[in-house]
């Protein structure tokens, strides 16, 4: 019966039809089969309440809203022009920068699809202007927005938490040092390439000396609210005064108050259309939640977890084995899913099965979003990519390519995230 569901998911996805609407459907399976196995219409609309009534998932919807409202207040520009300050002059140092901003405002909003829209707006069009390619630049740009999703605080991560119930405060401190890494090799290759091309460096030291004239000292005073922004939220959680829901909400106050009253880069008009894109964003997710929380429940009636990792550990026995699949399995999942509903669906599944072999639970997790951020930048359905498409007035395809040496960079260092799991560990 679990296969007929799973095969009714995928019958579901491949027609088109929304993955929520898709798993309400599969979780019905059984009732329509007449199979039963606890799958009824008041079962399945109990289960959806008690997945979407829960304190935690209220931080995804504020992380998203505080994110939007750091977007339209231009922080970005703020962060960049910090980088840029201290690495342009460097090879390869202009774009390094725009790593780095990536980098320090997914500590911001959380999303990868928003930190490559708010630090692509920016950085595309200064680059080209210097000289860059622009389809390097939006490749750049795009596979370093998954960096977005990896630097806590996280949607990812939040959405790992409640369909396993690892704590989120320790899933944070897990991915600083992974994401690190990562920005570094994405780095490595940036400078790699400016070297092989070339760049335009006059009109880089005249950028350059117009950014140095304002001062260090003016330049940090101006940029400080943006910088403050993580360490406050982050500070919070990790010193033990805030919850992650909590540090969202404060999140969102502090945006508000530096981008309205600080910068003066909002007017309170402009709040009304950042709310707007936020419950965009976040009304899929939310219905997803609650029916993946249905979904889930009627595997668990009918042993599907137990069965596959009765599979798995009676046929592989090395824990190095097993992890490298299920790699495999999330990085051709990332190509043809989202995000949040491959860590819903495949989260409560395939943890008691790594679990089983000794490893951690906050490791499993980074392992997972780190290969589905790789996804957010690989065709057919990388959201990075069409969010840079949009940015650069180029085929998604096109960036896709110029995207592949970043995308390697990115896989080295997943793969030693994979195999050294004190990267994850050691913060915690």
């Amino acid at each position: 019966m679990a296969g007929l569901i799973f095969l009714v998911l995928g019958v579901t996805l491949i027609i088109g039809m929304p993955i929520a609407i898709g798993m309400v459907v599969s979780a019905l399976t059984p009732l329509l089969a007449g199979g039963g196995a606890g799958s009824s219409i008041n079962q399945l609309i109990t289960n959806s309440f008690s997945g979407a009534d829960t304190t935690p998932i209220i931080a995804v919807p504020l992380f998203i809203l505080a994110g939007v409202i750091m977007a339209e207040g231009g922080l970005s520009r703020k962060l960049f022009s910090v980088f840029a300050y201290f690495v342009g002059g460097l090879t390869g140092g202009l774009p390094c920068a725009v790593i780095l901003t990536c980098l320090f405002y997914g500590a911001i909003s959380g999303s990868g699809p928003a930190t490559t829209a708010a630090v692509g707006a920016m950085a595309i069009p200064f680059l080209v202007e210097l000289g860059y390619d622009r389809v390097f630049c939006a490749g750049m740009v795009a596979t370093s927005g998954g960096l977005g999703v990896i630097i806590p605080p996280s949607i990812p991560f939040v959405l790992y938490s409640l369909a396993t119930g690892v704590s989120t405060s320790a899933l944070f401190i897990g991915g600083v040092l992974p994401g690190i890494l990562i920005g570094v090799f994405l780095m490595f290759y940036a400078v790699y390439y400016c070297k092989k091309h070339g760049e335009d460096r006059r009109k880089i030291n005249e950028k350059l000396m117009e950014l140095r004239k304002q001062g260090f000292g003016s330049l940090l005073k101006d940029s400080a609210p943006a910088l403050m922004s993580p360490v406050i939220v982050l500070g919070g959680i990790y010193g033990g005064v805030v919850t992650p829901t909590e540090a969202a909400c404060i999140s969102v106050f502090y945006s508000l108050l530096v981008s309205i009253f600080f910068y003066r880069t909002m007017s309170y008009k402009s709040v009304i259309p950042c709310l707007r894109g936020a419950v965009k964003t976040y009304a899929p997710l939310c219905f997803l939640l609650a029916f993946a929380t249905a979904f889930g429940r009627v595997l668990t009636l009918l042993k599907a977890p137990a069965v596959i990792s009765a599979f798995i550990l009676g046929n592989f026995t090395s824990s190095a084995a097993v992890v490298g699949i299920i790699v495999v399995i999330f990085l051709l999942m990332g190509m043809v899913m989202d995000t949040g509903p491959a860590i819903v669906i495949l989260a409560p599944i395939l943890l008691p099965v790594v679990r089983a072999l000794g490893v951690h639970p906050v490791h499993f997790g980074v392992i997972m979003v780190c290969c589905l951020s790789i996804g957010l930048v690989t065709p057919p359905f990388g959201l990075d990519l069409f969010v840079a498409s949009a940015l650069c007035d180029r085929p998604p395809m096109t960036i896709a390519k110029m995207a592949v040496p970043f995308i390697l960079a990115f896989a080295v260092a997943l793969a030693a995230i994979t195999y050294f799991p004190w990267l994850s560990l050691a913060l915690i």
